[in-house]
């Protein structure tokens, strides 16, 4: 059975469950979520990308059919200035441009962010010619039974999907574009910016109350979008990995937003979560998207040598083999602040889940749900959307009776 049918079965598998949950939660009045504050689902490069080739019309469908609230398209500037999604300017790993014979001396190396980088670079091809390639999927343990069939899409067309998805599913579905590499684009001539709001103006977003965030891993173009936009702003946070111990690490070229290299200031992403650095956020933006070690981290069940032992003897190392550690303060001391909290990027792969997890996604999101996240990245939607909807039965007494009852609830404003 293909992912996409199990993704269809496990979704009918839910029932009515889901359905009535989505309905619910996901529904916003005035761009903003309900009182109930029920964790919004943003699907991580569509949210269905788990199942389909990324930042494609069809895996945006597809996750906001399986319940995501929010899409999520990453924007990269054409050779004539027009906004497309994908994942980085190099569509080496997304696109099958390397197949493309008339394309073949396109490929070149550019410096990105401080680092060589060998492949085809979206702002070397018109718009015209981006329409000529196809998406792949770009994780080679996922279904590639549909690379090549899907066009890439413009940021304008994702609005318009978003907004036509919104009336046939009687709810608001939103998108949270992030812009990639602003600097780099800055220094070739690209800035994505403005180019951003010119889009969102045109579809009538470009205000406080749209169904639209913008999110950056720099620092400096969200300063410049908040003197220019009330479009709510997300301050993204990396690092490189986690060590054994729990602890990240920030080597570069994650170890810092690539406008602090540039500008020679001293620091790290984890500043940015210092209670000194989240006021500074406070400033600029209206919440963090933290990698989710910053919320709650995990450690080597066992350590040889300053490396993780492979306990669960499967001849591989990886999140399997560590265990959950407390969660943070950051989630509290965010709130304090009134920012909100997003944590990316949520896997249902199982050596993506830490051991603690049991081998079931669902367990990870219940514990970022109830660690107090205002929402979450996922590339499984509608496991994202399962566990939301235990989590709010396990909660919400009256909104589960809502639910046995089948009636579409409202839920107080307490």
């Amino acid at each position: 059975m293909r992912p996409l049918k199990n993704a269809c079965v496990a979704l009918l598998g839910i029932g009515t469950l889901i359905a009535a949950t989505t309905t619910v939660v996901a529904h916003e009045e005035n761009g903003r979520r309900r009182a109930d504050n029920a964790p919004l689902v943003i699907g991580h490069r569509g949210g269905a990308n788990g199942y389909l080739p990324e930042h494609t019309l069809e895996a945006y469908s597809l996750g906001i059919a399986l319940g995501a609230d929010y899409i999520e398209p990453d924007l990269v500037a054409t050779k004539d200035g027009h906004l497309i999604a994908r994942h980085e300017p190099n569509l080496i790993d997304t696109t099958n441009v390397k197949s493309l014979p008339r394309f073949a001396d396109r490929r070149r190396t550019v410096m990105v962010d401080g680092v060589a980088t060998d492949g085809f670079f979206a702002s070397d091809f018109t718009l015209g010619e981006i329409k000529q390639l196809r998406a792949v999927q770009s994780f080679p343990e996922r279904d590639q039974s549909f690379n090549g069939k899907f066009q890439i899409p413009t940021l304008a067309e994702v609005i318009d999907l978003a907004k036509r998805k919104s009336r046939e599913e009687g709810r608001r579905i939103g998108i949270y574009p992030e812009t990639k590499h602003p600097t780099y684009h800055q220094s070739i001539g690209l800035p994505l910016e403005d180019r951003l709001l010119g889009v969102l103006s045109a579809a009538g977003w470009n205000n406080r109350n749209a169904p639209v965030f913008i999110q950056s891993f720099e620092t400096a173009n969200l300063r410049y979008l908040r003197g220019k936009t009330s479009v709510r702003l997300i301050q993204l946070v990396d690092a490189n990995d986690v060590k054994p111990d729990g602890s990240l690490d920030f080597s570069k070229p994650y170890d810092k937003p690539y406008d602090w290299v540039v500008s020679n200031r001293d620091g790290l992403f984890k500043d940015l979560l210092t209670p000194h650095g989240l006021q500074e956020v406070k400033g600029y933006a209206d919440g963090i998207g933290p990698w989710k070690p910053y919320l709650i981290s995990s450690a080597c069940k066992s350590v040889q040598g300053g490396a993780c032992v492979d306990v669960t003897g499967d001849g591989l190392v990886d999140d399997r083999d560590r265990v959950l550690l407390p969660s943070t303060d950051v989630i509290a001391n965010a709130h304090r602040l009134g920012l909100l909290v997003h944590p990316y990027t949520f896997r249902s792969e199982q050596k993506r889940l830490t051991g603690s997890f049991e081998g079931n996604a669902v367990n990870e999101y219940l514990a970022f749900y109830e660690a107090g996240v205002d929402g979450l990245f996922s590339d499984f939607a509608d496991t994202a959307v399962a566990a939301r909807a235990m989590f709010l039965l396990k909660h919400d007494p009256d909104y589960a009776a809502c639910l046995v009852n089948a009636r579409k609830c409202e839920r107080s404003n307490d």
